[in-house]
């Protein structure tokens, strides 16, 4: 794209004159940048997914009780909500990593709407899936803090703390990552809808 400039001269100072045309402005320069932006949220939201998954999956603590063959234990595995929680984020992180050669594509080609069209509609899949496990598990971390009194659930933080602190975190650690997943699905619109 080039802009010529008219500048009004008289005949004779034309001559042997060149046409003055003005630098194109850089394309896809914000797209770009976006694409950037776009290639480091997804290394944080793996980073984010991976550390939610493996510290749910490492949560386990146990308390004895007179003898060491009558013991309490809470684990990750004793919660149904808790082993999709580390399914899900597992899958979700998997995913993240690999978008991550789209994310590349669109930092090579900014204008390309392909690969931004084909993340949007996966990150979208992949938000889904990483809230619904985040709030199940959320839902059950709740429960162990304060228990329910309308169904005699007892609360298990009392006993359970370094458990319960370890649940907590992976829970926190899995909304970083939805947050970041919501920032990529508002990016790549902006980057497709704006030509």
């Amino acid at each position: 794209m080039s802009t010529n400039i008219d500048i009004h001269e008289s005949s004779k100072d034309t001559k042997g004159k060149a046409v003055l045309v003005a630098a194109p402005a850089r394309a896809g320069g914000w797209k770009k940048g976006i694409a950037i932006i776009d290639f480091i949220l997804r290394l944080g939201a793996v980073a984010a997914a991976l550390g939610a998954a493996a510290s749910m999956g490492m949560s386990d603590q146990t308390l004895p009780f007179f003898t060491q063959f009558f013991q309490f234990e809470a684990s990750y595995d004793s919660f149904t909500a808790f082993q999709f929680f580390v399914i899900t984020m597992a899958i979700v992180a998997g995913y993240l990593v690999l978008s991550l050669p789209f994310s590349i594509v669109s930092i090579i080609r900014p204008h390309a709407t392909g690969p931004r069209l084909f993340l949007i509609i996966l990150d979208t899949v992949f938000l889904t899936l990483a809230a619904a496990s985040a709030s199940a598990a959320a839902s059950i971390v709740y429960l162990a803090h304060n228990g329910n009194q309308d169904t005699n659930w007892l609360a298990i933080c009392n006993q359970f703390g370094d458990f319960c602190a370890q649940t907590s975190g992976a829970v926190v650690s899995a909304f970083i990552a939805v947050v970041v997943l919501v920032l990529l699905v508002v990016m790549s619109a902006l980057a497709i809808g704006k030509h």
